[in-house]
């Protein structure tokens, strides 16, 4: 029976997106279905690692366009006010993900991207043929499925992933403001209970993006209170939310962000960027991190997909392998990390560590950073 396309991929952010240009691009019939309009904002540090950007020349995506701020340097500091800081050891660049996925789903659609604006609600595999429902009421057939929906969807749900049977503690926090900070830094602030990143996007705007325990937030009214209260304790962070205007109407607020363990293919579905496998924002590599991995799929599909006979289970075990070996290493470094910082006695000895030994920050931040990304 003739499917609708070669691929579909479900969920339009950096990972969906990017995968869609490269299949595009390689002649396969991509249908891509997004439940929101472009542009839109999302929860997100906003910083990317350059170690991306000889891949997104390759897909002839250009992010200079975007006038993205150049970032080159790293400051941290604890919830009293102890900071040190540190060279980014490839650098990387601050653009919003309102300007950016913008940017790639434009591109998508010039490389010939299918693209549905509709909520995918239940996948299903049949006789090596995959169906996806949508709530208008569609369905698009497929030999491949990409999930690429982010943190948490109802997908997971139908797909029964055991995370989404976990209630997460933690919630994050993003919005927009002008504010007086180094253009070429990002810095990652303690507070008691989270963590908050600091760092210019496009046009010397400056993204503040934090996550917070709910156990520290729940006691507080809303997110004016809880930063009030809580997150200026901290100096840097009292010296920014003094001086600050906001440019949002209110923050964007999720919650429920599990880092649990999640398996790269779930039901024959392959999953890419956050629907794979989320790392702790205070790595600040998330973003590379969904890019790399549409690259890693995408050049897979490309050696193993044939429309009319192909190994689906060898395609499966090369990708959770090449995903495993890329990414598992940064995952537990971010969890260890994560662990650290929430301690105030820890934090404060690493911070003791790194003032003594300057030279401890850039390797600890290469742990959750890759190689520059060249074709395969």
């Amino acid at each position: 029976m003739p499917c609708d396309a070669d691929v579909i991929i479900i969920g339009g952010g950096l990972a969906g997106l990017v995968a869609g240009i490269h299949l595009s691009q390689k002649n396969f019939r991509v249908i891509l279905i997004e439940k929101q309009s472009y542009p839109h904002h999302k929860v997100c540090g906003e910083y990317v690692s350059n170690e991306v950007l000889p891949y997104l020349d390759q897909l002839r995506v250009s992010v200079d366009t975007l006038n993205p701020s150049r970032i080159n340097r790293f400051q941290l500091s604890t919830a009293s006010g102890k900071s040190v800081e540190s060279k980014l050891p490839l650098g990387g660049f601050g653009v919003s993900r309102y300007r950016l996925d913008d940017l790639l789903y434009q591109k998508a659609v010039l490389s010939g991207v299918q693209t549905i604006q509709n909520q995918a609600e239940a996948v299903q595999f049949h006789d090596n043929q995959f169906t996806v429902a949508t709530t208008g009421g569609q369905t698009y057939t497929a030999k491949l499925v990409i999930g690429a929906y982010g943190k948490r969807s109802i997908l997971d749900k139908q797909l029964n992933r055991p995370f989404i049977q976990q209630a997460s503690p933690w919630l994050g926090v993003k919005a927009h403001y002008r504010a007086d900070i180094p253009n070429d830094q990002v810095s990652l602030h303690n507070f008691e209970g989270g963590y908050c990143g600091l760092s210019q996007v496009e046009d010397g705007i400056v993204n503040a993006c934090y996550l917070a325990h709910y156990n520290s937030f729940k006691q507080y009214k809303n997110v004016a209170e809880f930063q009030e209260r809580v997150l200026r304790k901290n100096p840097f962070l009292n010296r920014f939310f003094a001086s600050a205007t906001p440019l949002f109407d209110k923050p964007l607020v999720i919650s429920q962000i599990s880092f649990s363990k999640k398996q790269p293919v779930e039901n024959h579905v392959l999953m890419s960027g956050d629907t794979a496998g989320l790392i702790h924002p205070l790595c600040g590599n998330g973003m590379a991190m969904a890019i790399h991995s549409a690259k890693i799929l995408s050049e897979l599909i490309e050696t193993h997909y044939q429309p009319h006979a192909f190994d689906r289970a060898t395609l499966e075990k090369q990708y959770t392998l090449a995903w495993t070996n890329e990414f598992n290493k940064r995952l537990t470094a971010g969890r260890a990390l994560q662990y650290v910082l929430q301690s105030p006695l820890a934090t404060s000895l690493v911070m003791q560590g790194v003032q003594l030994t300057p030279g401890i920050l850039p390797l600890i931040i290469k742990q959750t950073h890759g190689n520059p990304l060249v074709a395969a």
